[in-house]
């Protein structure tokens, strides 16, 4: 099974390449008559194919971003490395099937190129007409493309023959599950600075030159890049931009469904067998007897699996009148749905709305303005690359474009101003001295260039510079200390069989705590160190400003037996076990994909390559 659907998946994969290369590109030579951009062992990388991928990868990349994505941006996207990747990945394989002998003869070539949607007619058989036609767009000949389809096929052959039939073995998953749904009971206990005995005393300046000493590294600057930068966003020229009034009408038009909406109601909905369970069941509420949740739960659902989210009269059928005559809150029902008898719950009202053109205009007015201020910079980003290109400093991109130049003392953590934008926290981080300044896009549409000015090293602050630092450090520190010396004496009476109460501890209970939970009001470490004890242990558990004393009550395992009751642990044991086999097999096609690439050798033309990019700039 695992090897069909690999070879299935691969044939997916070659169609969406020649689909995408209809788009209008087409390689059928270079100069110079470059004809291949690199081999693995006896198998060639062909330049026309690493041009289709390429392209196949671009278009991809442009459909989902709504606009053209230029070449410069699908390097920063490491496009090209992924396409050469997969194409040397794919050579690797046909070199090792070729090696061992392993073909696909012309009946399984003829039923695999059949089978191709994009080469069947309107009454679903094959279309040789079209098939050729589209070969004739993609730039292949018919034997240039059966040979790869004969190719592709082969090697899923031997890919699926190393990772199909591969099973977890059930004590790795049983170890896996017990990691997962283990669970915890804990009684707990906070102490904070007001809980002490006595009070922290006032430090001495021999004590706070002494913690100064002792932990310079947290009263040393970070190392700072003074950094000069040009950077244009849509914000800044919206202003600048028109819209014209047709365009606003031609956008509220085609957003009618968000401007307006019908009434709505938020909506869980209970299906039961027949109608009998169904009205057995609102008994049970009627009566007190039972709740809407109660009723979920002894189903062994969840709220979010009964949860229909938010409908509209007509989204329910029969049902939608009785719903929406209901109040928030209100149970009604048993009523008919397309899942048989069921009870529906109301949790919210959404009145409709209604937001007429001129209520909605602002709105329309900022995101159209916004939109062709993108487009006005993605245009002006060219120009702006080639006026660096030709010379240009930052600075002199003030004079010449719409641009602001400012500085910036950037460091690891800075995250105010231009700091917000990821991609600058990139390029700073990468920026070194001398680095030419280039134009970098941000996620809204603007650009940005930077010039690396200076790099000044971490440096150790003066004591009197951070004098209240020191003393803030300083104290939590001791209350921490005292904490922790106080509570060591709580710890071993609960220790010998003391309650948190005779210890004039307030105590709280946890229980169900797995290792992905959290527990409100506990530092970040709190779980971890929790699932480090030993049933019965006690200990104190460090926050930033208080101590936690735990004591680890039980230790809950999940069910072992598979065919326990508890679906959530079946459905949790049989996707770890499905996990655990996809990397196993992911690991060994890996392996075999790394040993076939070192016996036979790769061999790259950097050349060839980058005549292919040429085509793209």
């Amino acid at each position: 099974m695992r090897s069909s659907s690999i070879s299935k998946s691969a044939m997916w994969i070659l169609m969406g390449l020649l689909v995408l290369g209809l788009a209008g590109f087409s390689v059928t030579n270079f100069s110079g008559g470059i004809s291949r951009i690199g081999s693995v062992g006896n198998t060639d990388i062909e330049t026309a194919d690493y041009a289709r991928a390429l392209r196949a990868e671009v278009n991809a990349a442009t459909a989902e971003a709504g606009a053209p994505v230029t070449f410069a941006q699908a390097e920063a996207m490491g496009l090209p490395q992924n396409v050469l990747s997969r194409l040397v990945a794919q050579a690797a394989l046909e070199d090792e099937t070729a090696r061992i002998g392993i073909s696909v003869g012309d009946e399984t070539l003829l039923h695999q190129i059949t089978q191709i949607p994009g080469f069947q007619g309107l009454d679903g058989d094959f279309d040789r007409a079209g098939y050729r036609y589209a070969l004739d767009r993609a730039g292949f000949s018919e034997a240039e493309f059966e040979q790869n389809v004969r190719n592709e096929t082969a090697g899923t052959l031997l890919q699926g023959a190393v990772i199909s039939g591969i099973s977890t073995p059930d004590a790795y998953t049983d170890t896996l599950l017990t990691y997962i749904g283990e669970e915890r009971s804990i009684t707990y206990a906070t102490l904070a600075r007001a809980d002490l005995a006595e009070p922290i005393p006032a430090p001495s300046d021999e004590d706070l030159r002494s913690f100064y000493q002792a932990n310079l590294p947290s009263f040393t600057t970070p190392l700072v890049k003074r950094i000069t930068y040009a950077w244009l966003t849509p914000e800044m020229i919206i202003d600048d931009v028109e819209v014209p009034q047709d365009a606003l009408h031609e956008a509220y038009e085609s957003r009618s469904e968000e401007f307006q909406q019908p009434e709505r109601r938020l909506v869980e909905r209970l299906v039961f067998p027949d109608t009998d369970a169904a009205t057995a069941a609102r008994a049970q509420i009627d009566a007190g007897e039972s709740s809407f949740d109660d009723l979920v739960e002894s189903r062994g659902l969840s709220l979010q699996d009964v949860d229909l989210g938010d409908v509209e009269r007509a989204d329910l059928n029969g049902a939608g009148d009785a719903v929406f005559g209901a109040s928030a809150g209100d149970v009604v029902g048993p009523l008919d749905s397309d899942l048989g008898p069921a009870l529906f719950r109301v949790n919210a009202v959404l009145q409709a709305q209604e937001i007429s053109f001129e209520e909605a205009e602002p709105q329309l007015r900022d995101e159209l303005a916004g939109d062709r201020a993108a487009r006005v910079i993605e245009t002006a980003g060219e120009d702006i690359d080639d006026l660096l290109a030709g010379g240009a400093t930052l600075e002199n991109l003030a004079d010449e474009t719409q641009m602001q130049v400012d500085k910036i003392d950037w460091h690891p953590g800075l995250s105010e101003g231009i700091a917000a934008y990821e991609e600058f926290r990139t390029a700073a981080e990468e920026a070194e001295e001398g680095d030419f300044p280039s134009v970098i896009r941000l996620e809204d549409g603007g650009i940005f260039a930077l010039r690396l000015d200076e790099v000044v090293e971490p440096t150790v602050q003066p004591f009197e510079d951070v004098a209240e630092k020191v003393q803030a450090a300083w104290t939590k520190d001791a209350v921490i200390a005292a904490l922790r010396a106080q509570a060591d004496t709580a710890i071993a009476a609960i220790r010998g069989g003391a309650s948190f109460e005779d210890e004039g501890l307030n105590p709280k209970t946890a229980t169900g705590l797995t290792r992905q939970g959290f527990q409100e009001n506990t530092p970040p470490g709190f779980i971890p160190a929790v699932f480090d004890m030993a049933e019965g242990d006690v200990t104190a558990i460090s926050g930033t400003a208080s101590l936690i004393i735990v004591r680890l009550d039980a230790i809950t395992p999940p069910d072992a037996d598979p065919d326990a009751a508890d679906g959530g642990l079946v459905q949790m044991r049989q996707s770890l076990r499905d996990s655990a086999a996809n990397d196993i097999a992911q690991d060994m096609y890996q392996a075999l994909a790394a040993d076939i690439r070192a016996r036979a050798g790769i061999t790259l033309d950097q050349s060839a390559i980058n005549a292919v990019h040429a085509n793209f700039q």
